[in-house]
């Protein structure tokens, strides 16, 4: 008589798992030979899973993946560079705990977003923020919000998650105003954070590309020196799909 008010009342209590978790015990003949505790248990651990789940959405929600891609999910048979042993340290995170940094590089086509977005998404089932960026995007934000006001606003964010992922900063040498900004996101993450990078420069290239010599120290100094590198190389992968695809008779429809 008790089963639907308690249910009710968990609901309004914020513990909408346990509530669903007592319905569906109830419909469980075998539930009525389980001890007090035992069932009592079962609703904690759903309640549990429950609100991990919802936290997990809400990180990869503000994370902002440009791709929807998974650790798991990365071809590590693809000749490319990737070393086995290697991915799996990355994988594990502990290098974002110790606030070390990944510069990922190599030619267009070889999945370097993909592979910083797999390890975002792995950093966020870790339980750590992260925020994904296209550098190019990122500049043009940072310049609006300086106008507006919401500079300090935006590098607070920029700052304090654990994990930033600044994807593709292109080949052209960066503005005085990037450069500065660059500069103020690289110093609030210094020691606090970890931040990975993709780019189809290697980064003996990105002094130059930072423009100014002085400021290209001061970043690459902040970002370089604690960083892992994962150098890619090999024939495009979008090319050898597309060129799979011709061949696919099923494709000729």
């Amino acid at each position: 008589m008790l089963t639907h008010p308690t249910s009710e009342r968990l609901a309004l209590l914020g513990l909408a798992g346990m509530a669903r978790a007592l319905d569906e015990q109830r419909q469980i003949e075998a539930c009525g030979a389980m001890t007090f505790e035992e069932r009592l248990g079962l609703l904690v651990d759903r309640e549990a899973a429950e609100r991990d789940t919802r936290r997990l959405a809400t990180r990869l929600k503000f994370a902002a993946l440009r791709r929807s891609a998974r650790v798991e999910d990365v071809d590590l048979r693809a000749p490319r560079g990737i070393d086995r042993a290697v991915f799996g340290h990355l994988a594990d995170g502990g290098w974002i705990g110790r606030h070390q940094n990944l510069l990922i590089t190599g030619p267009t086509g070889l999945g370097k977003s993909w592979i910083a977005c797999a390890l975002g998404h792995k950093a966020c089932r870790d339980g750590r923020s992260v925020l994904y960026h296209r550098v190019p995007r990122l500049f043009e934000a940072l310049a609006l919000a300086r106008g507006d006001g919401r500079y300090a606003r935006l590098l607070k964010t920029l700052g304090r998650v654990d994990l930033l992922i600044l994807d593709d900063p292109g080949l052209s040498v960066l503005g005085t105003a990037e450069r500065r900004d660059m500069l103020e996101i690289m110093e609030d993450r210094h020691g606090r954070g970890s931040t990975i990078v993709t780019s189809q420069l290697p980064v003996e290239n990105w002094h130059d590309a930072i423009g100014d010599p002085t400021l290209a120290d001061a970043i690459l100094d902040r970002l370089v020196h604690n960083a892992h590198r994962l150098k890619l190389d090999g024939e495009s992968m979008r090319k050898a799909d597309a060129q799979k695809r011709k061949l696919d008779p099923g494709e000729q429809a």
